[in-house]
Formats: C-alpha cells, sequence, structure tokens
C-alpha cells in the first residue's frame, strides 16, 4: 500500500471543470456556476462534505490550443 487514500483518485478537479469560476469576493473566492454557489472551499469538497457523494456536475472543460 503507498499510504493514499481511496479518495485520493476519486477526488474531482474543479480547476479542470468548465462550470468552476474565481469570484470577485476575498470572502468565497471559488464558484460553481452548475450548483450556483460561491464558496471559500472548492465546491467539489463543500458538495462532497453535504451530499456524502462525489460531484455530479463535473464537465472537464474543452481547452482550445493556441491557434483555436
Amino acid at each position: 500500500m503507498t499510504g493514499k487514500s481511496k479518495t485520493f483518485d476519486t477526488r474531482v478537479n474543479c480547476y479542470e471543470c468548465k462550470h468552476f469560476y474565481v469570484t470577485w469576493d476575498a470572502q468565497m473566492p471559488r464558484g460553481c456556476r452548475a450548483f450556483g454557489f460561491k464558496s471559500a472551499m472548492l465546491p467539489s469538497i463543500v458538495v462532497r462534505q453535504s451530499s456524502g457523494t462525489l460531484c455530479m456536475k463535473f464537465v472537464k472543460k474543452e481547452h482550445k490550443g493556441r491557434n483555436g
């Protein structure tokens, strides 16, 4: 065993989600457009703590190349 928790591999990375955004609110700098809230923590952590499940609204961002 490598010491990693099982949740390490299943964690949702909000920075790779198209619904994630950075707000201008210094007290709540992270937001989720899909769920419609702002938070001091990453939205995926708030969802996990409140629902007990992983975020079901995660959609991976589509990155366009520098020429597109």
